[in-house]
């Protein structure tokens, strides 16, 4: 009996420590979101990339000198939506467990993912400067990648998997120029749903 006690005195001293060294208040239902707004801002993209120059097309009448913005600024709602649907659905997971939402963990959790993803953010602007736009998807791809295994370490483990995962898919993309789209709804829509999915069904539940 004794043997037993010591054990789940070790499980749980264990578990507390983990607790204090990782932020666990990540929420599933923010991966799906997230993927969700990814998609739908990848089929927007598509559709205006695919009409505007067909005469009849209701976005036909897009300059094209407009047309980077629009993209871009599509980009950027779909960043946006799921900043705040990650912060409002952590939130309430961290209300619900008795922990804070902002401490020294989080906060070590945010640099550590900010690092890589706004180095990778810098680089697309740098490759759009000497024109190699076909290389922005992989290159987001990418460093979202290492953002996400670099934050692994404060956070839940399996996001180590998101990271490697897009990495690959980044990799993989530089091979075909001119499908970056595709590539990049696959790694930021179909693997964040599935990641989701995966985490809510995990931890969530609990």
């Amino acid at each position: 009996m004794k043997d037993n006690d010591y054990l789940k005195d070790i499980i749980e001293i264990k578990s507390i420590m983990n607790k204090s060294s990782r932020f666990i208040s990540l929420s599933g239902l923010s991966g799906i979101l997230a993927g969700v707004y990814a998609l739908v801002g990848a089929i927007a993209a598509n559709y205006i990339l695919t009409n505007y120059q067909i005469a009849d097309s209701p976005v036909s009448v897009i300059p094209i000198s407009f047309l980077e913005y629009i993209l871009t600024g599509i980009a950027l709602l779909v960043l946006l939506l799921s900043i705040i649907s990650a912060y409002i659905l952590s939130s309430k997971k961290a209300k619900k467990s008795g922990e804070k939402l902002w401490d020294a963990t989080s906060k070590r959790l945010l640099i550590n993912f900010a690092i890589p993803l706004f180095t990778g953010g810098a680089f697309s602007i740098i490759l759009y400067q000497y024109g190699l736009i076909g290389l922005i998807a992989p290159s987001t791809l990418i460093f979202y990648g290492l953002a996400c295994i670099n934050a692994s370490k404060y956070t839940l483990g399996d996001i180590r998997y998101l990271g490697l995962l897009n990495i690959i898919i980044g990799l993989i993309s530089t091979q075909f120029i001119g499908y970056g789209l595709y590539f990049w709804a696959f790694g930021f829509g179909i693997l964040h749903v599935v990641y989701g999915i995966v985490l809510y069904n995990k931890y969530d539940k609990k």
